[in-house]
């Protein structure tokens, strides 16, 4: 959740926030003014229980009918301290509710929706197919010849959205997410397999079940929640800790299976592997001190951009908007690459800077060197998707509709350089 110091003393920041979000920043004064009724209820409440005290200590030693006048003020008094304290109660769930519905405080992003984002660079080359005297395949085509995706089977044993990545397909994203490990690793990250099913509290405070809520595949049964990337987890890993990021950034690399109901997204990226309901993941996951997440960020993006110099993709990198940010996030970058039969980027990795607002809500805070406990900054970022398959083959495919092999994934498949349609 925000920062209720900084909803007090900068409301007008929060307000401008839920603005270039599209949100509404009524939610600001409902929220101030049920903290200001919780407020003032502790205050009366506190008075009422001193005079309470101190009324008990002269009951004590009174006697007769001045004893009896006591006591008749000592229960009115207490229903009195009992009114105020359900209200400050009250008051507190209010707080607590309003402040769960505001989305974190957004920090250098462009105002406006989806639309409106700010392309901050191009990098790579977009390769020119009609002068190379062909017209380009899409991905699932291409998959189909390498018998590398089956979407037709993946349909008849779990429905729409479903497929099997078979032969070299399955190789082709081992390879990947395994070139992707390997790059945290050397990072300095600690690899990790996260559980895929995660408690209401873990996926809460993750910042998942608000507005996304509809996105998130919910168990029932056992009141439990498929994560959509493996961000979840490991924003729960640390949850009510104090850490120790004295020595640096906590960092780790979830390799997970990751699951998205995709709600509202019909008609959108449906042929092939591009929108789906269960793909593989390998996610950065940072822990750090709040003046370092700007840094921290964009070291995170260096990590993405590395790797898709690995897989030799075309892309561009965009400042998200406001409006298309995710309720944690309070900057996002996004890496788009290049996708030929489209004529149009598509999103292989983003990173976002959640700041303090996860770790405020799962309660995970480091010691400053006063001996006083604070939120950290969490931050995230992919290093290596499913989707990637699909800017590989369509960026490297060749005319007879083989794909050739980038370099940087050859070492994990046994320094293959060209896959071949199967006849």
């Amino acid at each position: 959740m925000i920062d209720l110091r900084l909803l007090r003393d900068n409301p007008d920041v929060v307000r401008a926030s839920q603005q270039a979000r599209g949100d509404d920043p009524a939610l600001v004064d409902a929220a101030l003014d049920a903290d200001a009724r919780r407020r003032s209820s502790l205050t009366d409440y506190e008075t009422l229980r001193a005079e309470q005290k101190a009324l008990g200590k002269q009951v004590a030693q009174a006697s007769g009918d001045e004893k009896a006048e006591l006591l008749t003020r000592t229960k009115h008094l207490a229903e009195q301290v009992k009114a105020r304290q359900s209200d400050a109660a009250q008051a507190e769930r209010e707080v607590d509710g309003l402040l769960y519905r505001i989305p974190n405080v957004v920090d250098g992003a462009p105002a406006g929706g989806e639309e409106d984002f700010e392309v901050l660079r191009h990098e790579g080359t977009i390769r020119d197919f009609a002068a190379e005297g062909f017209a380009p395949r899409d991905h699932l085509e291409l998959g189909e010849g390498l018998r590398a995706i089956d979407m037709a089977r993946g349909a008849k044993v779990s429905g729409a959205r479903f497929y099997f990545l078979t032969g070299i397909g399955a190789r082709l994203e081992l390879a990947l997410l395994n070139a992707a490990m390997d790059q945290a690793v050397a990072a300095g990250f600690t690899p990790m397999i996260t559980p895929t099913l995660v408690k209401p509290d873990t996926m809460r405070g993750t910042g998942f079940l608000g507005s996304h809520a509809d996105e998130v595949y919910h168990l029932e049964k056992d009141d439990q929640y498929l994560v959509g990337t493996s961000e979840v987890a490991l924003a729960g890993y640390h949850a009510d800790e104090i850490i120790d990021l004295s020595d640096g950034p906590r960092r780790y690399a979830g390799w997970s299976a990751c699951y998205r109901r995709e709600a509202g997204s019909h008609g959108k990226d449906v042929r092939g592997i591009i929108r789906v309901h269960q793909f593989h993941k390998v996610e950065m996951f940072s822990y750090c001190p709040p003046e370092e997440a700007a840094a921290e960020h964009q070291r995170l993006l260096a990590w993405e951009e590395a790797m898709l110099a690995k897989v030799e993709l075309p892309y561009r990198v965009i400042d998200t908007a406001a409006g298309d940010l995710g309720t944690s996030a309070a900057r996002k970058f996004d890496c788009e690459a290049w996708l030929p039969t489209q004529e149009r980027f598509l999103e292989l990795t983003s990173t976002s800077n959640c700041t303090t607002f996860q770790a405020r809500r799962l309660a995970v805070r480091e010691r400053t060197a006063d001996g006083t406990t604070r939120p950290v900054a969490t931050l995230n970022g992919t290093l290596g998707t499913t989707r990637w398959i699909v800017a590989i083959l369509e960026n490297h495919q060749q005319a007879d509709g083989s794909v050739r092999v980038p370099e940087g994934l050859r070492p994990y498949l046994g320094g293959l350089e060209v896959l071949e349609p199967v006849a």
